[in-house]
C-alpha cells in the first residue's frame, strides 16, 4: 500500500505490548520498521525496467524476512535512540520485527500482489480486499495512534486496530459480494468462467473492477456492492496470444522473456492496448474500472535486437473528468 498506510500500521502495531509511557517511542521504531521493506525499489537497472517489478514485494516482504528485517532495524533503532531513551536491544527488535511484519500482510490484502512465501514459491499473493490508496481505511487508524500516543492511552491503540480489522472484514465482505455478482453476469451471458477476478476500485471498498475470462476473452465490468448492488457495463478484449499478435516476435529474443516475466507480474492479466498495438497492457488496472485502459504497459519494438528489453510504460489516467465518474459509481450504490 502508500506509505502513509505502511508507516501508519507499522506504528500501531507494535503499540500493543508496549506500556503506556513508551506509546510514542514503539511508534516511532515501529514507523521506521514499517516503512523499510519497500526500500527494495532501489533494486533497478537502467538496461533492464521489469528488474524493479520483480524485486519490488519480493524477499523484504516474505514471511521468513520477518525476523531477519526486525533484527536490522531493531539494532540501527537501538544505536541511534534505544540505548538514550531506555529501550533495550531485545524489545527494539521485538518492535521493529512486529512493526515490520504488518508489511507484507497489508500489500498482501491488494490485488498488487506479494511474494510472501519467498524462497519457497515465487507466487505472488493477492487477497484484494482493498485499494493501494484508501483514505477510509488509513486516517482513522493515524487519528487513534496520534490521540494515543498524545494522551498515553492504550484504549485508543485498540480502538485503532479495531477499525482496522473491522474495515478488511466489511472489504472482505464486499468481495465476495463482487465475486457473487460477476459470477451471476457470466451466467446471463452464457459464459463458464475459466479465470475470474475482482479488485477495489481506487480509494474505495464500494466499487469493483471484475475480470473474468472466457474462450481465450477478457471481460471488464465494474460492480457496485451495496447497499444498493448495481452492475456497470464494460467491454472485452482477446486475451494475450503471441502467435496471433505478436507474429514478427522470435521466442528466443530478450522481449519475448520479458513477456513472461510480464506476465508473471500480472498474473496472467495482459493484453494489447487496442489504441497502441505494440503496447501489452496490465488490464487489472485503470483509472475507470469498468474500462480497458491499463495504468501501465511494456512496449515492443520490431526492430530491436535480440537481446534488448522491452520499455514499461506508465500511462496517467486520472484526470478529473474519471475521478468524477468514479465518485459518481461510488455515489450510486447509496441512492
Amino acid at each position: 500500500m502508500d506509505p502513509l498506510s505502511q508507516g501508519t500500521l507499522g506504528a500501531i502495531a507494535p503499540q500493543l505490548i508496549i506500556s503506556r509511557k513508551r506509546l510514542g517511542v514503539a511508534a516511532l521504531f515501529g514507523l521506521f520498521a514499517g516503512l523499510a521493506p519497500d526500500l527494495d525499489v532501489l533494486i533497478r537497472s537502467e538496461e533492464d525496467p521489469l528488474m524493479v517489478l520483480e524485486y519490488h514485494r519480493q524477499f523484504t516482504h516474505s514471511l521468513i524476512f520477518i525476523p531477519i528485517g526486525g533484527l536490522i532495524i531493531g539494532f540501527l533503532m537501538y544505536w541511534l535512540f534505544g540505548r538514550r531513551w531506555g529501550i533495550n536491544f531485545k524489545l527494539s527488535c521485538l518492535i521493529c520485527s512486529l512493526g515490520l511484519g504488518t508489511h507484507g500482510l497489508l500489500d498482501a490484502c491488494t490485488s498488487y500482489g506479494t511474494v510472501m512465501f519467498w524462497p519457497f514459491s515465487e507466487i505472488r499473493v493477492a487477497w484484494s480486499i482493498i485499494s493501494i490508496v484508501d483514505p477510509l481505511f488509513t486516517i482513522p487508524i493515524l487519528l487513534f495512534l496520534i490521540l494515543a500516543i498524545i494522551r498515553k492511552s492504550k484504549f485508543l491503540v485498540y480502538m485503532g486496530i479495531f477499525w482496522l480489522i473491522a474495515y478488511l472484514l466489511l472489504a472482505a465482505y464486499n468481495r465476495n459480494t463482487a465475486l457473487e455478482m460477476v459470477t451471476e453476469i457470466a451466467t446471463e451471458r452464457g459464459h463458464k468462467t475459466k479465470k475470474l477476478d475482482v479488485k477495489p476500485s481506487f480509494a474505495n471498498i464500494w466499487v469493483w473492477k471484475t475480470i473474468y475470462e472466457y474462450k481465450n476473452i477478457f471481460y471488464i465490468d465494474a460492480v457496485h456492492a451495496g447497499p444498493k448492488r448495481v452492475v456497470f457495463r464494460g467491454s472485452s478484449t482477446p486475451k494475450l496470444n503471441i502467435n496471433r499478435d505478436l507474429p514478427w516476435l522470435s521466442i528466443d529474443s530478450q522481449q519475448a522473456k520479458d513477456i513472461e516475466r510480464f506476465k508473471w507480474f500480472s498474473m496472467g492479466y495482459v493484453a494489447i492496448e487496442a489504441d497502441r498495438p505494440l503496447h501489452i497492457g496490465d488490464i487489472r488496472y485503470s483509472a475507470l474500472p469498468e474500462k480497458i485502459a491499463s495504468l501501465w504497459s511494456i512496449k515492443l519494438d520490431r526492430n530491436a535486437s535480440p537481446d534488448q528489453h522491452i520499455k514499461y510504460v506508465t500511462h496517467r489516467n486520472f484526470r478529473k473528468t474519471n475521478m468524477a465518474r468514479l465518485w459518481q459509481m461510488i455515489a450510486s450504490g447509496w441512492n
